[in-house]
């Protein structure tokens, strides 16, 4: 009965993958005193909101008499006291709460006359998990904006507290909508909003006019926006894992909080800022780059609770920007964008917004740019289902990697064919481990095999696994495609739902990756044996060739189903490559016949092999000396 032969090799491949996904999924989870201390600050913050709301409510009350009754000379004084010379803008018939709806193809937007900001955002062309519409904003509760300023009568506004003018007017095909926020008739602040047909991004700017005696230049102004995500996904705790905060600084360099609970402070020359929600987003740019920002990040809901079915919203983000007068006046170009987080679509504006979809960094991005997106976007653009492109895919990537697999197999006969000879070396030398070592090392040379030659090549499909593992959770096309029992290769699959949920694993059964996982068992059995041995100091091999599989069960079972086929397909596909490589490709008698061959041919040291003889050879003097 042939030996099976235990690949060591090759299970250091799979470990060193595995130990990439243990990465990957837990790097950024907060730890307990993390999620303590912010706790203990939003109970401050809470706590001075608490304190805060009387004074507000007497604002709002006072300037809800005006608007009640503009005549009220009472009224008339209490806003003047309140707002100075804003107090024009609490007189006029805007002033109170009503919005102005601008749209286009594929967006809708609200614009409150309170603030003059963006009460709802409506994506036209795209539902939720549950079919409900996508909102980005809704009813003004999740987002604001606010111009927070000085003014020379030695009040401190904000513009989220004070009632705006709106204009609609057309600029050919374009929308536009002026929200002026009034000194006089000539004299404002304005929030300009251009709309054009089948765009997600928005022109806007702020300026003013005619207020260099009204803003109080030595005051500080200061530009807050604040958001909440709200959830999209089937799964929270999926979605939050995208969700984060993305801004650049500095002309191109980019970055990002990460997926915890964070605050940067005061990152120099940001260009735009990105409130990124998996697979959609809202982005801040700027012309004239923000001297200054800083930002938060922070869970809204507990991260143990992101699966309840209960949740609306997973993260809160906030960015405090100070803005910097221009002659005594306020003069920023910049632009909205609301919509999904599509690499092409963010990529033709040429912003470096394509920063933002999480394709990996150095040669792992590149090779999603370069090679998997454009060659996904083809294959999809003329077969039936993006399930049929990802299989499609996942047979040309494995067939141009067939010849890695190849050169892993033939170190692995060659392996298997010296197994006699070392084994002899073994027993001869078993009391001496330095001549043991010096013997197996001269027979490797002669033979022309390696050890470190079967797992090399294992090494070398790193890039491609871990570009992989970024690009199906970030492809946008994947989302809500269905595929076999799939409804959404964005998100998990499921063929059962639990009355219970498993850590880590979840309430769910999802089938893909449970294929797999057997997969993936299968293959590690056709290379390591059932009957591998543990080499002494070595951890067990065994455990460990039944721990992938597992890891890959429940780390999975929560990811995108599309990237489980690709992992249960790619696999299959290997266990094909291998089989006919051992039946039909590989010969052990011609292995040894060539190997024989090599052992009869003088063998050339290099300078670095002779050292190591030398060192190895008065290591062995030395030792008999004592």
């Amino acid at each position: 009965m042939e030996e099976k032969k235990f690949d060591f090799n090759s299970i250091i491949g799979f470990v060193l993958i595995g130990v990439i996904l243990v990465w990957l999924l837990y790097q950024n989870q907060p730890t307990q005193e993390e999620l303590e201390a912010e706790k203990a600050k939003q109970e401050q913050i809470d706590a001075q909101n608490v304190q805060d709301k009387p004074a507000e409510a007497e604002f709002v009350q006072k300037n809800e008499a005006l608007i009640a009754n503009p005549q009220d000379s009472t009224a008339i004084e209490q806003a003047k006291t309140q707002l100075g010379a804003f107090a024009y803008s609490a007189g006029l018939p805007s002033a109170k709460e009503a919005v102005t709806t601008i749209e286009n193809e594929v967006l809708r937007l609200k614009i409150d006359n309170r603030g003059g900001y963006i009460s709802e955002a409506l994506l036209k062309n795209f539902k939720t998990y549950d079919s409900v519409p996508v909102y980005l904003i809704k009813d003004g509760k999740n987002a604001s904006l606010n111009l927070n300023f000085g003014t020379t009568d030695n009040r401190i506004l904000n513009t989220s507290d004070l009632f705006f003018e709106p204009t609609v007017s057309k600029n050919g095909e374009t929308t536009v909508l002026t929200m002026r926020l009034k000194v006089s008739d000539s004299k404002f602040l304005e929030y300009r909003y251009e709309l054009k047909p089948n765009e997600y991004m928005i022109d806007f700017s702020i300026r003013s006019q005619g207020l260099q005696g009204v803003i109080n230049s030595r005051q500080p102004i200061t530009l807050d926006w604040k958001l909440q995500g709200i959830r999209h996904a089937k799964s929270a705790s999926y979605e939050n894992r995208y969700t984060e905060l993305h801004y650049e600084y500095e002309g191109d360099k980019d970055d990002y909080l990460g997926q915890g609970e964070f605050t940067d402070d005061e990152e120099e020359a940001v260009s735009w800022i990105a409130y990124k929600q998996h697979f959609f987003s809202s982005i801040l740019l700027t012309n004239t780059p923000f001297t200054k920002a800083k930002f938060t990040s922070k869970n809204v809901a507990e991260i143990k609770d992101l699966d309840d079915k209960d949740v609306r919203v997973t993260k809160e983000f906030s960015s405090t920007m100070p803005l910097e007068l221009q002659s005594g006046e306020l003069n920023y170009a910049m632009n909205w964008y609301y919509g999904p987080t599509d690499y092409k679509i963010l990529s033709d504006y040429n912003k470096n917004l394509d920063e933002i979809v999480p394709l990996g960094w150095g040669i792992f991005g590149w090779i999603n740019r370069y090679l998997f997106i454009p060659f996904f976007a083809f294959l999809s653009s003329f077969l039936p289902s993006y399930g049929i492109a990802i299989i499609v895919m996942t047979i040309i990537v494995r067939i141009v990697l067939s010849p890695v697999t190849y050169k892993s197999y033939v170190s692995q006969a060659k392996m298997k064919v010296l197994k006699p000879e070392i084994n002899e070396i073994n027993e001869k030398h078993k009391d001496n481990a330095m001549k043991r070592q010096q013997e197996t090392m001269a027979l490797y040379s002669k033979a022309g095999a390696s050890p470190m030659s079967g797992c090399l090549p294992a090494l070398m499909q790193i890039p491609v696994f871990y570009a992989l593992f970024n690009f199906f959770p970030s492809a946008f096309q994947l989302r809500q495609k269905s595929f076999l029992w799939a409804d959404d290769l964005s998100s998990y699959d499921t063929i059962a739902e639990l009355p219970f949920n498993i850590p880590f694993y979840g309430d769910h059964i999802s089938l893909f990756p449970i294929l797999a996982s057997i997969a993936i068992f299968i293959y590690m059995m056709m290379t390591t044996g059932q009957n591998m041995q543990t080499q002494p100091g070595m951890p067990n091999m065994k455990f460990i060739m039944y721990l992938s599989p597992l890891m890959m069960l429940f780390f999975f079972n929560n990811y995108a189903s599309g990237l489980s086929l690709y992992y249960f397909v790619s696999n299959l596909i290997t266990i094909g490559i291998m089989l006919v490589i051992k039946n039909v490709i590989i010969d052990d008698e011609k292995i040894h016949a060539r190997i024989q061959e090599n052992k009869k041919k003088p063998k050339k040291q290099s300078k670095f092999q002779q050292k190591m003889k030398e060192m190895m050879e008065q290591a062995e003097q030395q030792k008999k000396k004592k």
